[in-house]
């Protein structure tokens, strides 16, 4: 038999109204390799902004260039659409356990009871960077441009308090946006998911369909571009929703998500990096000595990479030697009456690392730690998950699961482990820091006694009725 552990509410939680900012529970997460976009979760740091006008929209492209050049979404499209699936992530993901350690004046608090496991998975469509830079004269592989630029700005649609109702902004170095392999994109697209008007579909075919073919051929002539548009709205792939960065975002892989900016505005060739609040005063890694009182935030470099971290979901209990049959059952059950009581958890989740790196192994400890089982990892159904082999999604997560023995009452622990050899650390304690960012520490997810005892109850009471009916047979 399997008891359930919350694993089927879907609901978003919400963990800021103001600005808006919420996701699934932890659940949802592992329920898909590709988060779908409904449950994907929602990072705001001001109103999210309303492009209406999408045929007047466009990008500039400015700076340390010798010309600029402004592109308009029918520009961007004629590129080479890649689809690059990579997994995004917040600095802050389960920022909760370091506010439990130590609560700053400023640091990002949430709603009571709330974990914030802000980090999903989807594939995007777009045109590369590297593309894109291109076309105002940047090779790729450039690090310097001829007039000094080393670094790429992205600026947002997006305004926000904290640059005084300034736009968003963030950037990266040059080298990694004219580098194909980095795989940075202005995406249009998320999923690929296409919207289809069915009844709209059947209407044209109808209509169409009741003319013979010399006035099929009229109509199309008199209507072609009514015809072309109208047709296109309804095949084509669903662009990004407003809440994700419509009309258009960058994607940067194996960076935290706060380097993604979205609805993008312009994109400028600075020569020194982006100066504004979210890369200069925030998103920032500072030792557990800093405070607000001695904090220097120039002593430290903005984050980009994020490290190797993971998710714990313990998603049933099963006993285990329940149904062995007849004399030699009630042998069994004399010579070891433990068998009664032994329990197993499918422990299952996702780890994921910065940089493009591997998952190299992730392993369950139900004893904190004393003793370690490795669990199995996958990515897509069917095909065998190799770290940093050609057949695995180098940008996205990786799923785990194991079965295991559960004696009792106990924390199930889980720790991850890179192709670069980086291990999460054991302890939130060592990494606490006052912005409550990159809790990569040990996840416990805690079994309580009644969770194991209910399964005892249950378990005993299946074995005296099938001894019961073994008595009557």
């Amino acid at each position: 038999m399997e008891i359930e552990l919350s694993c089927n509410s879907y609901a978003f939680e919400s963990l800021t109204v103001e600005p808006f900012n919420a996701e699934p529970p932890r659940s949802a997460l592992i329920s898909s390799y590709v988060t779908p976009v409904d449950f994907f979760y929602k990072r705001n740091h001001g109103p999210i902004p309303i492009v209406d006008d999408i045929e007047s929209y466009y990008v500039s492209i400015c700076g340390l260039i010798e010309n600029s050049k402004d592109l308009f979404m029918r520009d961007i499209r004629m590129l080479r659409k890649y689809n690059i699936t990579a997994t995004l992530q917040c600095a802050g993901n389960r920022r909760t356990a370091m506010s439990n350690v130590r609560t700053e004046e400023k640091m990002i608090m949430l709603s009571p009871g709330l974990t914030s496991y802000e980090m999903q998975h989807a594939v995007w469509s777009g045109a590369k960077l590297a593309d894109v830079l291109e076309l105002v004269g940047i090779p790729n592989l450039t690090s310097v441009t001829r007039s000094g630029g080393k670094h790429v700005e992205f600026v947002s649609i997006d305004k926000c308090k904290e640059e005084n109702g300034g736009p968003y902004k963030a950037s990266i170095p040059l080298s990694q946006a004219t580098n194909p392999e980095a795989d940075v994109l202005l995406a249009y697209e998320m999923n690929g998911e296409a919207q289809y008007s069915v009844v709209a579909l059947f209407l044209v075919v109808w209509a169409t369909s009741c003319l013979n073919p010399v006035e099929l051929t009229s109509w199309l002539t008199l209507n072609s571009n009514a015809y072309s548009k109208f047709f296109l709205s309804i095949i084509m792939p669903k662009p990004l929703n407003r809440d994700h960065g419509y009309p258009l975002r960058v994607v940067v892989p194996g960076v935290i998500g706060a380097r993604s900016v979205k609805w993008l505005d312009t994109i400028n060739i600075l020569a020194e990096e982006c100066q504004g609040f979210f890369m200069q005063k925030d998103y920032k890694m500072f030792p557990p000595s800093v405070n607000w009182d001695n904090i220097n935030w120039k002593s430290r470099r903005p984050l980009m990479d994020f490290p190797v971290q993971h998710n714990t979901e313990t998603c049933w209990l099963t006993v285990r030697n329940l149904l062995t049959r007849g004399r030699e059952c009630d042998e069994a059950w004399k010579a070891d009456p433990q068998l009664l009581y032994n329990l197993q958890a499918k422990v299952s989740g996702y780890a994921v690392s910065g940089g493009g790196r591997g998952i190299e192994r992730v392993d369950i400890s139900v004893d904190g730690g004393k003793n370690w089982v490795e669990a199995s990892r996958y990515q897509k159904t069917g095909i065998p998950y190799i770290a940093d082999h050609m057949s695995s999604d180098k940008w996205a997560w990786v799923f785990f699961e194991v079965i295991i023995d559960i004696p009792h009452s106990t924390q199930i622990v889980a720790k991850a482990v890179d192709t670069a050899a980086n291990v999460q650390p054991e302890s939130v304690e060592t990494i606490w820091n006052l912005r409550g960012v990159l809790n990569t520490s040990w996840h416990r997810v805690q079994l309580a006694l009644r969770d194991v005892l209910s399964t005892k109850i249950m378990c005993l009471s299946l074995i005296m009725m099938f001894t019961g009916l073994l008595k009557l047979l």
